[in-house]
């Protein structure tokens, strides 16, 4: 993992006189699992937009894969190979499993939305789908509708409409919201099993402690826009400013869980 896939230089985002992401500089590895986090109002949404080409930086850069997309609008990014997810759910509610996935993967292709040609011209996207679907554990649900899945199936379906058109990196924007605890541990072997099979590059902002410190590579800690802190997951759970600053409450946690292995 010695190649940097994606580089924030300096980035700075400026709301009139709020500063909500100061001069922050972060290098993703290539096949890494790097997570950001942070109390709320850190500014991690924030950053998460900079990079994803939501929000133009005031100031700064961002490299990706050796090229500047600084200026480039985040559909252009999507085709370049960076999947976004966010904290709410984005699906067609009403349209199947199956579907939902085969226009996320039409959707980038270079035949996009051609209504007229044959069924048949579409296969490839269809073949492409079913297997993402397989890969992230809904390939039993395919027909039945998105809205018929549990909140849990909704999560892995996302995934499987970010892993779609097979972007080099997926950033992944508090994918455990919402869910029970009991569900937890299902879409985190299925982000890993994704990693692993796939070799993709996440970037991940995540409350849950327990499943950072047990998946993450590294970890970025942010606070009122600035970074305050990065390294291991070891790293993290021992530095005295992160425990003050943000960790708090949560280290007692943490450190139990780090005892017992690291297992979330």
């Amino acid at each position: 993992m010695s190649d940097v896939i994606l580089q924030a230089k300096n980035l700075r985002k400026e709301f009139g006189g709020l500063v909500a992401v100061a001069d922050v500089s972060l290098d993703v590895q290539q096949g890494s699992l790097h997570s950001i986090i942070g109390p709320n109002g850190a500014g991690k949404t924030t950053f998460f937009n900079l990079i994803s080409g939501k929000y133009r930086p005031t100031s700064g850069r961002v490299i990706f894969q050796g090229a500047d997309i600084t200026d480039m609008p985040l559909y252009k990014r999507i085709h370049k190979g960076m999947g976004r997810s966010f904290q709410i759910t984005n699906i067609f509610p009403n349209l199947t499993v199956l579907e939902n996935v085969r226009l996320a993967v039409q959707a980038t292709s270079d035949k996009n939305f051609n209504f007229w040609r044959h069924s048949a011209y579409f296969d490839g996207f269809i073949e492409r789908a079913a297997y993402v679907l397989g890969l992230v554990g809904l390939g039993q649900q395919m027909h039945v509708p998105a809205t018929s899945l549990p909140h849990g199936g909704k999560r892995k379906l996302e995934l499987a409409m970010l892993l779609a058109p097979d972007p080099a990196i997926l950033l992944l924007d508090e994918p455990t919201a919402g869910m029970a605890s009991e569900q937890v541990p299902e879409l985190i072997d299925t982000i890993n099993a994704v990693r692993q099979q796939e070799n993709k590059t996440i970037v991940m902002i995540e409350h849950n402690m327990n499943v950072v410190m047990g998946i993450s590579d590294r970890i970025s800690v942010m606070n009122m826009g600035e970074l305050l802190a990065e390294g291991t997951p070891e790293e993290i759970t021992k530095n005295s400013v992160v425990q003050e600053v943000y960790l708090g409450q949560l280290y007692d946690d943490v450190d139990e869980m780090a005892a017992r292995g690291g297992q979330a």
